[in-house]
């Protein structure tokens, strides 16, 4: 039997989070968050206080107008009001690929919200059985990892515990998407090491955790092959809301087919005007014959 030492206190952690009360940001005015993070006197909260009555704004407004606040301190102190995750200035430049966190009001963050109403719709219709959710695509450049990550970060702004599983181990990105240590990860987990931080939360979005490939190993295929991995997957399906896998494309051979099948389920992202029809149709072919259900389809634009 398998051990999974290593993720026990990863997952208690998670556990532990869970049961913690809300704070009490919700309960601030946007005022009072603006005039905190901007360290505001007295005197200028007073005067952006008599600009908005004299103008009729909201108080963000009216700090904005007097240069005491920019866009960027509304949309935070609103997204601390809100319990809604958004990544300050410098983070967009170090995970410019999450625009779901870095422009959650933006058109690509409402092309993935449509996505993940569709996908949980699908997901949890009365009696059906829970599963992780593996995105394949059939061709390296599809923007596979760009989708997994940003339907992560949707997914985690419901406020459920969301899971990022990084399995593409043939060309992990997640933990370069998301500015993260790799130096252990899933193949430490399927190779029976046991290390620690093996799964990471991921700053500033309090219900989204990442389990990175880690060391890049020698045998990717035979380590989900073996009856760890889907041991594995059992285990995180119990312990968070929503478990979101990365898989390698297609081209590199049967992985993302290996995985799909242990996760239950499976969305496709192919390329628009890159990705050919029979591809597509002989990917989820492959999907259904592995017992696989098949939620989607996606076309990328990049």
């Amino acid at each position: 039997m398998p051990q999974f030492q290593n993720v026990d206190s990863d997952l208690d952690a998670v556990m532990a989070q869970r049961d913690q009360g809300p704070d009490t940001v919700s309960d601030r005015s946007i005022g009072s968050i603006i005039a905190e993070t901007r360290n505001l006197s007295a005197e200028q909260v007073e005067s952006i206080v008599r600009h908005q009555r004299a103008h009729n704004l909201r108080f963000g407004d009216a700090a904005v107008a007097l240069g005491f606040a920019n866009a960027d301190d509304v949309m935070s102190a609103l997204a601390q009001q809100f319990h809604y995750p958004y990544a300050p200035e410098e983070r967009r430049k170090v995970s410019p690929e999450l625009v779901a966190l870095n422009q959650p009001f933006g058109v690509q963050a409402e092309s993935f919200r449509a996505i993940r109403s569709q996908l949980m719709m699908r997901l949890f219709n009365e009696g059906r059985e829970r599963c992780a959710v593996a995105i394949v695509s059939p061709d390296t450049m599809d923007g596979k990892s760009f989708f997994c990550a940003n339907l992560a970060v949707v997914l985690a702004q419901l406020g459920g515990r969301t899971l990022l599983v990084d399995a593409d181990m043939r060309g992990p990105r997640q933990h370069k998407v998301f500015g993260i240590e790799s130096t252990s990860g899933l193949s430490s987990i399927l190779a029976g090491r046991a290390e620690a931080r093996v799964i990471q939360q991921v700053s500033g979005v309090p219900s989204l955790f990442v389990l990175p490939v880690g060391t890049t190993p020698p045998n990717p295929l035979e380590l989900i092959e073996r009856p760890s991995f889907g041991l594995l997957m059992r285990e995180l399906m119990l312990k968070f809301d929503h478990v979101v896998v990365d898989t390698p494309a297609a081209i590199y051979g049967s992985d993302a087919m290996v995985i799909a099948a242990r996760c239950g389920a499976a969305m496709v992202v192919a390329r628009k005007n890159a990705a050919r029809v029979p591809k597509i149709q002989e990917l989820v072919a492959a999907l259904v014959e592995g017992s696989t259900q098949v939620l989607g389809a996606v076309v990328n634009e990049f």
